[in-house]
This record gives C-alpha cells, structure tokens and sequence, in this order.
C-alpha cells in the first residue's frame, strides 16, 4: 500500500489545522499520527475535511447521541470509495477518546451509499472527547493508505482531569488478567515487539475472537497533543496486518495459542503514551489500558 520507495509517506489531515503534513507512516495499515515529524505546509483547498458533523453542541452522558458525518475530498463532493475485504485495514474506524486518556470508544461503522456515517454512542463521563476518523479510503494504487480526521465532542457535566497512572505491568478486567513483557526500552520510530499473556477468571488462557477483523486491537495516544498510532493482532493467515517502514523495518502482530498475543509496535514520536488493548475474550469485547514511556 502507499507510493513504493525506501521512505512511504501519508497525507495526515486534521479538521483542526489548514494545512496537510508530510510525514513518515506505516505502508501496510496501521494509522499513525505524531507532531515529532513535519513537512511543508499545503493549502486548505487540497485537504480532506469533516463535513456535516453533529452533534455541533453538547450532549449528555449516558444517552444515546448520533455522531454522523461524511468525509469532503479536495473536489468538494463526498469520499464514498473505500478499501473492504478481510483484514482490518478497511473502512473507517471511529475511535473516541477523553482527552485525559481515561476512556476510549472505538467503532467500525457502516457507510452508506452517499458516504454518510452515522454512529450512535453512549458517552460514559464528562468532558472533552477527542474525535478521531481513521479512513481507509480506495482512491487508486498512488493514493495514501489511510488518513486522519480529528473533531471535539464535548459532554456535559463537570470534568475532573484524571492523571495517568504510571506504567504497570498487569491489569484485570472483568476478571481477565493481562500481563505484558515489554522490551528493555521502546523507542520512537522503531519497530519492536512485545508480548501479552490473557488469562480468564479461572486461570485459563483466554480464547481470542476476531473483532472488527483483528483478533487484537492496540490503540495508542500520546499525553498532552494525542498523537495517535494504532495496529493489530491477527491469526495465521489473516490480511493487511503487516505494518512496514521502509523495506527493512516491518512488524507484523500475531497470535498462534489461545491466551497469547504478540503486538508490534512503531511509535511515531517519543514522549508518555496510554495504550488500550482490546480484544474479544470469550465473547465479550475487554479493553485493557496501559501507559508507556518512549525515548
């Protein structure tokens, strides 16, 4: 996917800003985003943008809110070709996350015809809630992979900004016990590895079940400028879970036994990071959050 060449690139585009920034990304799939990289500045008048976005005000916690949207291209008229098949690295994915990093909602919603996006989502708490629109769009073999698109949903109530935790190496929720083993350091621009032992409530490896294409899901955001990156976990077999920097540096996330998971990692920038690890364990959709540190 993307240009050929020792150095891919992307097209990041935020609502927020009037401009498109170059930098480097992964080829095969996984979005990223960082402020660590940046390169000429082009007009508003050749970027994608949000179009239609609502709500435009504040909603209430708990109910059910309709966040709908379509993706304007450079033309004017609406982005309605996206990348399908298997594999998660289709569609768009809707990823929602308060900005002290202390919850997130992540969703693969349907497209229609006409590239309208609806979604209805439950706001668990108060605040600011970072938006972030992931599109994969199906433009042609020269066009970029994937994008990004970045809106504000504020709920209401009183928001208390909760610090991040500082890094542990286990979390249980809802009974399930992950445990990671982290490489001695991770390191921005990178490529590595690390591994997660899933266990249920009884002590038994977990059994993983695709979701939203993936038998994992890692969604990273970095504290203060959210800074996005995120990959997957997929079994034998399964496409468009490759990630790659360059023809020497590629990462591929993996699970061959229950209760294990392998995630490759490439972070964009240094600086402290929450990552939430989701997956499907015995049916029911767990998020796991940790927060790293990056040199």
């Amino acid at each position: 996917m993307g240009p050929p060449g020792p150095s891919p690139i992307f097209w990041e585009v935020r609502t927020r800003a009037s401009a498109l920034l170059l930098c480097l990304t992964l080829l095969a799939g996984c979005g990223s985003s960082g402020a660590g990289l940046q390169g000429p500045k082009i007009g508003a008048a050749k970027s994608f943008s949000l179009a239609g976005f609502t709500p435009a005000g504040t909603v209430r916690p708990g109910v059910p809110t309709t966040v709908r949207f379509h993706i304007e291209q450079p033309s004017g008229g609406a982005l309605t070709k996206y990348k399908t098949g298997g594999g998660p690295h289709t569609g768009v994915h809707l990823i929602l996350v308060r900005r002290d990093l202390s919850a997130i909602i992540h969703r693969h919603p349907a497209i229609g015809p006409d590239g309208t996006i609806d979604q209805t989502i439950r706001f668990p708490s108060p605040g600011p809630w970072h938006v972030l629109v992931d599109a994969y769009p199906d433009l042609g073999p020269n066009f970029q992979p994937n994008f990004q698109l970045t809106q504000t949903i504020r709920v209401a109530g009183a928001y208390k900004p909760e610090p991040l935790p500082p890094f542990r190496a286990d979390d249980t929720v809802n009974g399930d016990r992950f445990t990671l083993t982290l490489p001695k350091k991770l390191r921005s621009l990178r490529p590595s590895f690390f591994s997660a032992t899933v266990k249920d409530a009884a002590g038994r490896p977990a059994h993983f079940t695709a979701w939203y294409g993936a038998l994992a899901h890692a969604i990273f955001f970095r504290e203060g400028d959210l800074a996005y990156f995120h990959t997957h976990v997929c079994g034998p077999g399964a496409p468009n879970c490759t990630s790659n920097l360059g023809a020497a540096a590629k990462i591929t996330g993996r699970s061959k036994t229950p209760g294990k998971l392998q995630v490759g990692v490439l972070l964009p920038s240094p600086g402290t990071w929450r990552m939430f690890l989701q997956t499907k364990v015995h049916g029911t959709i767990v998020t796991a959050p940790f927060t790293l540190k990056v040199s």
